[in-house]
């Protein structure tokens, strides 16, 4: 009876790893939560302690530090859900938000659905700010920005089986919703803020030029020559400005 399989990986999450699991369970569709320690230094392991009596809730560690995509692949691997819903551990869900997408998903028959996401500060306070999100959103749509946020995500399991996460040092996420919008051609979304999404210094997009890098390499995991890729760069650097400038204006 599993709906949605929730996949939470976890590395130095343990001060905000109660809110995503929390945000998940209040969620009102039949699911299993995998949460996965990727060898995290942190008091992970006396924060997990909490749900050691839930069914719902499954705890896995690794045994050597894998890196996020592996490990999402993993989970990934062990769903026994429908979907797969993807929640990073600093971030958590509004009440609904499954539901809103396994509406629409099985509405449009698309294989993916994202939604609009309110932007955090790294304590946690709101900023103020929304991003919001294109209800259609198609392959040629993706080649020029990247609107769909990870923790956002509910994908259909064998698709996200079919095409695993990988290249860690892009934006691995990324190239995952490229390769399945190439092949099945267009995903929806729901645009309301159902993500609470927390910023961060030190992660992949904290880094503006790292994370610029990322993205035209991105380009060049896909197999794009590099006229293609300068060209889809170019969309990307432009939209990614316009979205934020509206985020501020809002």
């Amino acid at each position: 009876m599993i709906k949605v399989t929730v996949i939470i990986p976890a590395y130095n999450g343990a001060a905000y790893i109660h809110k995503a699991i929390d945000s998940a369970l209040i969620q009102d569709v039949p699911m299993e939560i995998l949460v996965i320690n990727d060898c995290s230094p942190d008091d992970t392991d006396k924060a997990m302690e909490k749900y050691s009596n839930n069914p719902a809730v499954t705890y896995i560690k690794n045994e050597k530090n894998m890196g996020v995509a592996k490990t999402r692949n993993k989970g990934v691997s062990m769903a026994r859900g429908d979907y797969v819903a993807f929640l990073d551990c600093d971030d958590y869900w509004a009440e609904g938000k499954l539901k809103k997408q396994l509406d629409v998903i099985e509405r449009d028959g698309t294989v993916l659905c994202s939604t609009a996401r309110e932007l955090l500060t790294p304590e946690g306070e709101p900023t103020g700010r929304i991003i919001p999100v294109k209800e259609k959103l198609t392959y040629k749509d993706l080649l020029k920005q990247n609107p769909i946020n990870c923790s956002s995500v509910l994908v259909k399991t064998e698709v996200a089986k079919e095409f695993p996460m990988h290249h860690e040092d892009s934006h691995e996420d990324y190239i995952m919703w490229l390769e399945i919008l190439r092949k099945y051609g267009r995903a929806s979304a729901v645009n309301e803020p159902l993500l609470k999404y927390r910023l961060s210094t030190t992660g992949k997009s904290g880094n503006k030029l790292q994370s610029a890098k990322m993205t035209f390499m991105v380009y060049r995991y896909m197999g794009f020559s590099l006229i293609k890729s300068l060209f889809c760069f170019a969309c990307y650097t432009l939209n990614g400005v316009m979205k934020y400038a509206k985020s501020f204006l809002k």
